[in-house]
């Protein structure tokens, strides 16, 4: 196997792509960047940024769960005597909301933690509200709906790709986006209760064995965070939940489960489909691979789609045990971030933070974000409705000339 060469890269946050590139301090490896403070910056009203609408028929509702796994102690803080992280879902809903105020793109409490030491500060701009209503009554779409996990990067969020989320869920999925306590940056628990990042720092100084001790336990935990969201799934869907929206609960099709992620989060889908969780196809958006499911490989379909810079070593390596269906692409004009929220939000937010246009194109790749999105939508769309639905995916067969950015690394048959 060859080695974890770009795995810091990768797996650290924004904090030090965005603060070589805006010159500012480096802060904790878990957190991203402050935005530079000039006096100038600092009397300017806050940029209220906005999430990109979804292109689906269907509106979003969305609901919050915590959930305790009481069969294992939290692997990162002994003290803490079960394993506790939180879960939210995104789902078709009708259309008659009843004024339900939508939700926000992250939790207050949680918010605060992430713009006093993130890249998006308070005093700069003002985090966006998603297009979900809050608790609202679930939708059926031609009977009970695909349920699609979506798992987050090292040191971000559940809602770090909610671009994403929200147009899968528009298009009738269900979506479940998962918060890894103490490797994500921040998770807000009811009552207001946050725990931030507490994973073992990945320092320049950690030796690689160690780096890829740490990495390959925390996709481990990643895992056993999966299972057991599927299994408390499977005991909703069963039985219900006080507070579950209406419908919510009889829209779900757990025969009909997917996965993928950013990063860390890619490797997660990969690793848990590995291990034989439930999980019929799963996609890793620029996640180096970790685990078992680098030698073992898979019998189920496994889209990598990647930046645009050389091919990843894991990948490379996985390739040659994928033995259902696979896809290797890589999207000209992206960087590692580009398949995050970040993709729209820092453009946004480019002239408060006192970032020029070079500066973000660097963090984020040359290619226009709207063009970036998209091309990511209609990917995992095709993904998901090929695997899921048994619908046609013209796009992942080959190269094509409506979307020529997907370059397609490796043969289909190959």
């Amino acid at each position: 196997m060859t080695t974890h060469g770009s795995t810091r890269r990768k797996l650290m946050t924004t904090a030090g792509a965005l603060a070589a590139a805006l010159t500012v301090p480096r802060p904790h490896p878990a957190a991203a960047s402050p935005a530079p403070t000039s006096g100038a910056a600092r009397t300017q009203p806050p940029q209220r940024l906005v999430l990109p609408r979804p292109t689906g028929r269907y509106p979003i509702g969305t609901h919050t769960l915590r959930l305790v796994d009481r069969s294992r102690r939290d692997p990162w803080v002994p003290s803490r005597p079960y394993r506790e992280f939180v879960i939210q879902l995104w789902y078709p809903a009708r259309r008659a909301t009843g004024g339900r105020r939508r939700a926000p793109w992250m939790t207050p409490a949680a918010a605060r933690h992430f713009q006093s030491s993130g890249l998006l500060p308070t005093g700069y701009v003002v985090l966006p509200t998603t297009h979900a209503a809050q608790g609202a009554p679930a939708r059926p779409v031609a009977g009970r709906s695909p349920v699609i996990l979506y798992s987050h990067g090292h040191g971000q969020h559940r809602s770090s790709s909610l671009s994403l989320v929200e147009e899968l869920a528009a298009h009738g999925y269900v979506v479940v986006t998962i918060d890894h306590t103490y490797d994500a940056g921040q998770v807000e628990f009811p009552g207001g209760r946050v725990e931030t990042y507490g994973m073992p720092e990945l320092t320049p100084a950690l030796p690689p064995a160690e780096e890829l001790r740490i990495v390959t336990k925390a996709v481990q935990v990643r895992v056993a965070d999966v299972r057991h969201t599927l299994a408390e799934l499977e005991q909703l869907v069963r039985y219900g939940s006080p507070g579950l929206p209406v419908g919510l609960r009889d829209v779900m099709d757990l025969t009909r489960t997917a996965m993928f992620g950013h990063s860390l989060g890619g490797a997660t889908a990969a690793e848990a489909m590995c291990a034989g969780l439930p999980i019929a196809a799963g996609a890793n958006l620029d996640g180096s691979l970790f685990g078992e499911v680098v030698t073992r490989g898979l019998d189920k379909p496994l889209l990598l789609l990647g930046a645009d810079r050389t091919d990843d070593a894991t990948w490379q390596d996985t390739w040659l045990h994928l033995r259902g269906w696979r896809r290797f692409l890589r999207l000209t004009g992206s960087e590692h971030f580009s398949f995050t929220d970040y993709e729209t939000l820092l453009p946004q937010a480019a002239a408060r933070l006192g970032a020029t246009p070079e500066q973000i194109a660097a963090f984020l790749g040359p290619l226009e974000w709207q063009r970036s999105l998209a091309v990511q939508r209609e990917a995992l769309l095709a993904f998901f409705g090929l695997h899921l639905l048994g619908r046609p995916a013209p796009l992942l067969s080959g190269p094509t000339a409506q979307y020529p950015e997907l370059v397609f690394r490796r043969a289909v048959g190959s």
